[in-house]
């Protein structure tokens, strides 16, 4: 049986084995009457692009793009993925998600793998974010966009909510509603997102003359409903129990929501209660979640484009903030 080759298509839509590779690799170059004749040829003959050989000579596979994300199970994210996974979609690259659980070792093996397939490129969640890090995908030779909130890295695209911005407006929220005992709910401290969403609530607290410290801290293993059950236990047990919580997301609002009902407090009247992200599920809680929006969707959308765009003459490395807004619900 013959094998039909790239130089097949190339005759039979006639155009170069240049432009074939193009069409295959950056579609996005191609004119679409040109594409679809390329397209139709690789139809009728039957065309399987070899990927071994593509890679030996240094061309990018198939233009796959990596989504590279902390949880693929937290429904913000995967609302991202869905935003960037469309656009990328139309643009004729394809997808493939990686879940690192936030561990660095994890993240490594992925973005390796996304190397030596010569991906076109990385949307990622890093784990630990350092010049160190970067430096180490530009020596692959990977191209990313990140999903972090920095300003520190202007070598690089990134993508992000304002999150100071949003934890200012939920806690700023809660102390119009008269709670003075707030406590903050979050993951792990050493992830930005924790970070500057601590940085918003205390610059709320001071900004009503209240101490930074009066915060109560309660920070978890993860950015899970379970992990919102087990802090909520924790915020019970303490002698000066706080009336109004703020949450880093929306899983661990509805597990403090969950312990709070166990415990039969009445939310909001016994405790206040306010998410981030405002996931789909926020909105039909036992109580409506009150939460800060930051369209996960939009967000994967932009950040794609980003990464398209570094194909084009001219790119710019460019940090898009997105403002984010409180949404008031029943739980508050």
């Amino acid at each position: 049986m013959n094998t039909v080759g790239i130089k097949d298509v190339a005759l039979r839509a006639g155009v170069s084995m240049a432009t074939v590779s193009n069409v295959l690799n950056r579609p996005d170059k191609v004119a679409p009457g040109t594409r679809e004749r390329v397209e139709e040829a690789i139809d009728v003959l039957g065309y399987v692009p070899n990927m071994v050989a593509q890679q030996l000579t240094g061309s990018r596979s198939s233009g796959m793009v990596g989504l590279v994300l902390f949880d693929v199970r937290n429904p913000f994210l995967s609302d991202i993925a869905r935003g960037a996974e469309d656009l990328l979609h139309t643009a004729g690259q394809p997808v493939m998600l990686c879940n690192t659980d936030v561990l660095p070792e994890k993240e490594e093996r992925y973005l390796k793998l996304l190397a030596q397939q010569n991906a076109a490129g990385a949307l990622v969640t890093p784990a630990d974010l350092s010049k160190g890090w970067l430096d180490g995908l530009r020596a692959r030779g990977l191209r990313v966009v990140l999903l972090d909130n920095t300003d520190a890295h202007p070598e690089v695209c990134s993508v992000a909510v304002d999150d100071v911005a949003g934890a200012d407006a939920a806690v700023t929220h809660l102390l119009a509603r008269g709670h003075q005992r707030i406590a903050f709910v979050t993951g792990p401290m050493h992830m930005r997102q924790s970070r500057d969403r601590l940085a918003g609530s205390r610059r709320a607290l001071e900004r009503a003359g209240r101490p930074a410290d009066a915060l109560n801290v309660v920070e978890t293993s993860a950015f899970t409903v379970d992990q919102g059950r087990r802090a909520g236990e924790r915020l019970l047990t303490v002698s000066e129990r706080a009336s109004g919580v703020f949450c880093a997301n929306d899983l661990l609002a509805l597990g403090v929501m969950q312990t709070a009902f166990r415990a039969e407090l009445r939310v909001p009247d016994d405790l206040a209660i306010v998410g981030y992200d405002d996931i789909h599920s926020a909105a039909t809680a036992g109580v409506p979640l009150t939460s800060v929006h930051v369209g996960g969707y939009e967000l994967g959308k932009a950040a794609a484009e980003l990464l398209l765009d570094e194909d084009r003459p001219g790119h710019t490395h460019r940090r898009l903030v997105f403002p984010p807004r409180l949404i008031e619900r029943r739980s508050s």
